[in-house]
């Protein structure tokens, strides 16, 4: 996908309705309708009066997504969702009878929109030959082919069909999340052309509403010059979206950021030398996962696989303490913490893993009870102010531009910046043009954060604090011209 002419950062490329949406592979019970989790209570387990499969009201059973779709094939055969099975399994790899439902609404949809479907689908890559030798393939063998073929009797779709459905899903399909926060996947033929780069420049948003998505440019992109989006979590070291990218989208990405050790000069790969005071230890070849680390210092060398042995164990446990929500008030910063400083004479102070959670810390800091911004002491509010530094040092690189995550730092940046400036100023530090001086500065970031974060649809978060971030600019802007 190239531009056909010079885009401006945070242009609109296109918008497109997906062809196909339904839950994701390995899914947790829920309804077909809305990918809420399911069922509702444990006393309420609602079922589709047609088919006898999950939903959580008369009104889900009745949305075209459910309605015109599997219910009608499942309604025909007499085919129930065995709901004791579902329930009362331990599921870790999600619920076998739910496999079939993404795969099924697009083959379905092969025949409602035949001429869609040979424009826009069919030349999508499946990689079927790379994915018949993975243990995944044999599951889709049993839950999707064989149970669409004999349990749901729709022989006119052969195995090598439905195979292919499920190849361009787990390939080709986008994730996003509803609006009550559930997570489903979706089908965006067009947005799917473009290739893949580790600092792309364009970002994507999906309405949690009607599911239709967005793509605009980050940064300036010249004229015919090629439209990048990434496959992959940008914050995360090399090795590890190399491995992911190769398991799943099967290709070694060889982009200028994978392929060079420093990572563009991020260091969000490098580790520190346990045996020199200033050593940086990186890769001699980051595009061979097998290659030498060695120190920029000393003579220290160690392996890929010791590497990548590390990354493991440190990528436990930061998993562990990124799912303790802010709900969780208290513990959900200390945890973060804890694992940070675990780590502080192991990981360079830019690594991926920091980044990470300096991310959650940055978003954390002033919303989460014990540590809401009114009761924050200036060490802690300084705190917050250099991890937004730090992680827009990094972001500047990898996400550059008009990216949601660096509208969201600034945002984050902004607030403690004015309290400390406050309190600096009622303490007699900062005289009435040095408080003028630092509000100005805060404005400027705020400003920024408001312009990215309301090129997002006002029915996402951030499209929503966009919103408040242009009501609070213009409170700040009035306040420093009163000054």
């Amino acid at each position: 996908m190239v531009a056909n002419k010079d885009l401006e950062a945070g242009e609109e490329i296109l918008t497109e309705t997906p062809f196909v949406v339904g839950p994701k592979p390995s899914t947790y019970p829920l309804c077909l309708s809305c990918y809420t989790a399911w069922p509702p209570t444990l006393n309420d387990k609602p079922l589709c009066s047609k088919c006898g499969w999950p939903v959580c009201s008369t009104e889900c059973e009745n949305q075209p997504q459910h309605k015109d779709y599997e219910c009608q094939i499942f309604a025909r055969v007499n085919e129930k969702f065995n709901v004791a099975a579902a329930l009362e399994e331990a599921n870790e790899n999600g619920v076998p009878q739910l496999e079939c439902i993404t795969p099924l609404r697009l083959l379905l949809e092969l025949e409602k929109s035949p001429e869609r479907w040979n424009n826009e689908v069919k030349q999508m890559e499946a990689h079927n030959k790379k994915r018949s030798e993975k243990e995944h393939w044999k599951s889709d063998q049993v839950n999707v082919a064989a149970y669409l073929r004999n349990q749901l009797k729709l022989e006119r779709f052969s195995e090598e069909q439905i195979q292919t459905a499920c190849g361009i899903l787990e390939i080709n399909a986008f994730e996003l999340r509803t609006a009550n926060g559930y997570c489903a996947r979706a089908l965006y033929p067009i947005l799917a052309m473009m290739n893949h780069c580790c600092v792309s420049n364009t970002c994507h948003s999906i309405s949690p509403t009607d599911f239709r998505v967005r793509l605009r440019t980050t940064v300036k992109v010249p004229l015919a010059g090629e439209l990048y989006g990434s496959y992959t979590h940008s914050l995360l070291p090399t090795m590890l979206r190399r491995e992911q990218l190769l398991a799943g989208k099967y290709f070694a990405c060889a982009c200028p950021r994978c392929a060079d050790p420093t990572e563009l000069g991020t260091h969000v790969s490098s580790l520190k030398c346990n045996k020199c005071d200033n050593g940086i230890v990186m890769s001699l070849d980051s595009l061979d996962p097998d290659s030498t680390w060695k120190c920029t210092h000393c003579e220290f060398t160690t392996s890929g696989a010791a590497v990548r042995k590390v990354l493991q164990i440190i990528q436990a446990e930061v998993d562990a303490v990124e799912t303790i929500s802010g709900a969780a008030g208290a513990d959900a910063i200390q945890e973060r913490e804890t694992v940070m400083k675990k780590y502080r004479s192991v990981l360079h102070p830019h690594h991926a893993f920091n980044t990470m959670l300096r991310h959650s810390l940055t978003q954390m800091y002033g919303r989460v009870d014990e540590y809401l911004l009114d009761d924050l002491p200036d060490v802690v509010l300084e705190h917050k102010i250099d991890m937004c530094h730090l992680l827009l040092q990094v972001l500047d690189v990898i996400e550059p531009g008009y990216s949601r995550i660096r509208g969201m730092t600034l945002y984050e940046l902004h607030a403690p910046l004015l309290f400390v400036a406050k309190t600096q100023w009622n303490a007699g530090l900062l005289n009435e043009s040095g408080l003028k001086s630092k509000m100005i500065d805060a404005a400027g970031i705020l400003k920024e954060a408001a312009t990215i974060l309301c090129l997002e649809a006002e029915d996402t978060p951030e499209g929503q604090i966009g919103l408040v971030a242009k009501d609070s600019l213009a409170q700040l802007e009035e306040s420093i011209s009163n000054l």
